[in-house]
């Protein structure tokens, strides 16, 4: 996550903060679990029972570390076509399997080429995509993970993002040059009240996402829409704290969004201190058989 602000003679007075990154961080999360429950019958029955072990996990985020120490390095020409042909690739596959119909599913990759040549310029239109992808990666990818593996996968990809950001500054070099290339790996969005732009790579949406679908199918819906309203939480405090200080201009988002889902178990857990282990299995039970419904 990187944050563009030039100073201003009122910065100095009043306190800064931000409404629309954290409000829309929420909205993508949200959009995401309830997208997973429509979907996630479909996908059981076409991808059966796979799931990722605790090796596919760990070796899912060092070829995640790999894939953005190469991007630094390469051609941006090259960059640009294997993003292209894995983005037009993702949507084929999505809208195929939601939908089972060959000629709809040719059409989502076709508009998205089109965009990115004629009207990737527009911001709203550029943000447009990058939130289909967030979601669409987010809800195919969960079918894999269990309550389990998710654990894993969160705390060592918070540390190869620390290790990116901090130590190799690959990941702000990559990002830099796929925002260069008009590749939608980044939401960008203006401030609100009016300051200047935001942005949240996403793969942190990604994660946020990941995190409240597992938290919705283990502990029920509304609380992996807790996880989305506390991510949206732990995003506001950061920013004002960033925006006041002036701490970081790119920082791993990861570890906001992995301390907002931890703020949202604690969250839950206080909310019910009464439950003994086997009544909260009973009612973990009852809310994910509500869920499936």
């Amino acid at each position: 996550m990187s944050i563009k602000q030039y100073g201003c003679l009122h910065h100095v007075v009043h306190m800064q903060f931000d409404l629309a990154l954290p409000s829309a961080m929420f909205l993508i999360v949200t959009a995401s679990v309830l997208l997973y429950r429509k979907t996630e019958r479909t996908f059981s029955t076409l991808l059966g029972d796979q799931k990722f072990s605790i090796r596919d996990a760990v070796i899912m985020v060092v070829v995640m570390g790999l894939m953005i120490s190469t991007i630094a390095f390469l051609p941006g020409q090259t960059i640009q076509i294997g993003f292209m042909a894995a983005y037009s690739y993702m949507l084929f596959m999505f809208t195929y399997m939601v939908l089972k119909k060959m000629y709809l599913a040719i059409v989502p990759p076709i508009v998205f080429l089109l965009s990115y040549i004629y009207f990737f310029s527009h911001l709203a239109v550029f943000n447009l995509f990058v939130v289909i992808f967030a979601i669409i990666i987010t809800v195919y990818i969960s079918t894999f993970f269990t309550w389990k593996t998710v654990w894993l996968f969160a705390a060592i990809l918070t540390i190869m993002d620390i290790i990116q950001v901090y130590i190799t500054g690959f990941m702000k070099q990559a990002a830099i040059g796929m925002i260069d290339l008009k590749l939608p790996v980044m939401l960008i969005i203006p401030r609100f009240p009016p300051g200047n732009l935001v942005d949240l790579g996403t793969g942190d949406l990604f994660l946020a996402g990941l995190l409240a679908i597992q938290t919705a199918k283990k502990l029920g819906q509304k609380t992996g829409i807790l996880v989305a309203a506390m991510n949206g939480v732990a995003m506001f405090i950061f920013e004002v704290i960033s925006f006041n200080t002036r701490f970081a201009d790119f920082f791993p988002a990861t570890v906001v969004v992995v301390a907002g889902w931890l703020a949202s178990l604690a969250t839950f857990h206080l909310m019910n201190p009464k439950r003994k282990k086997q009544g909260i299995e009973i009612v973990v039970v009852e809310d994910y058989l509500k869920y499936q419904a």
